[in-house]
């Protein structure tokens, strides 16, 4: 059994990414900027949006924060967001979720321009995904496709089963396995809350990509024996002995479902690092994009 590491993967890609950004420095050409917004004071977004900058530091990118109240309107929001798609010095940005209740998400991701879109939720960037043209990928399922493809898992003719069905990780990621090339040419079911029989299903996967958010869902008896399991889920369960009073869980009971894996990621430091990792990536992208069109 091999532990898909993406602490590891994460710090190679931004390794390669700051090297990247080294020689635009020394060609004394603009580094790549990313922008965050962040609506309110939620814990979780804040320090998701804190490690997003630090990882901006460590690769030598300019990075900006912008932090608006938890009244700030849905005018307003969209006022700030036409102001970052017209300021040529920010490569991509990003918009933080969730948001709160005042302000219709759809009508926020929908105001953003698809080039500076470096989350991949735009329905224009999206919809080039599912064509197989050159876009930015969502950067959950980015990182995924960047761990089987640096740790050469075989996806060709396999079974690949997706649990979850959200347009952030299960969908992209059902269309993305299909998709011609590598890592992709697999034959994908894609599994939900409606789903019958589902131990049926996972127990004929060659690949299992579990993004449903309930923790040891997936046991060993709803696998067979050298699966390649992605657990994209991340759950804080209450544990009265862990000093923090939870701990960290996935979708999939790792302690026995690893036993009968041929790969697999372990939450914490499997797929969660990747994502900043290809967000960073995607904006060094949307960098060197417009540098070719200026």
């Amino acid at each position: 059994m091999t532990i898909l590491d993406g602490k590891k993967v994460s710090n190679d890609i931004k390794n390669e990414i700051k090297a990247e950004v080294d020689k635009m420095k020394a060609n004394g050409e603009k580094v790549p900027h990313l922008a965050a917004v962040i609506v309110g004071n939620d814990g979780a977004s804040l320090t998701y949006v804190g490690s997003k900058v630090r990882a901006c530091e460590r690769v030598g990118f300019e990075s900006t924060m912008v932090r608006l109240s938890n009244t700030t309107s849905e005018v307003e929001l969209l006022d700030k967001i036409e102001a970052l798609n017209n300021n040529d010095d920010i490569d991509g940005f990003i918009i933080q979720l969730p948001l709160p209740d005042q302000i219709d998400t759809q009508k926020v991701l929908m105001a953003v321009n698809p080039d500076k879109d470096v989350d991949g939720f735009h329905p224009m960037n999206f919809g080039k995904m599912a064509l197989d043209m050159s876009t930015f990928i969502p950067a959950t399922p980015f990182g995924i496709l960047e761990l089987l493809d640096r740790y050469n898992v075989d996806s060709k003719g396999k079974h690949t089963v997706v649990i979850g069905r959200s347009h952030i990780v299960g969908r992209p990621m059902s269309i993305l396995m299909g998709r011609k090339g590598f890592p992709g040419n697999s034959t994908v079911t894609l599994t939900h809350s409606h789903t019958k029989n589902i131990t049926q299903i996972t127990s004929q996967a060659d690949i299992i990509i579990s993004a449903l958010g309930v923790p040891n869902f997936l046991k060993a008896e709803m696998v067979k024996d050298d699966v390649v399991i992605i657990d994209v889920g991340i759950t804080r369960v209450p544990d009265e002995s862990h000093p923090k009073g939870y701990v960290i869980t996935g979708d999939v009971d790792f302690e026995n479902v690893s036993k009968k894996a041929s790969f697999i990621t372990p939450v914490p430091g499997g797929v969660g690092p990747m994502t900043i990792a290809m967000l960073l990536k995607n904006t060094l992208l949307a960098r060197e994009r417009h540098r070719a069109n200026v």
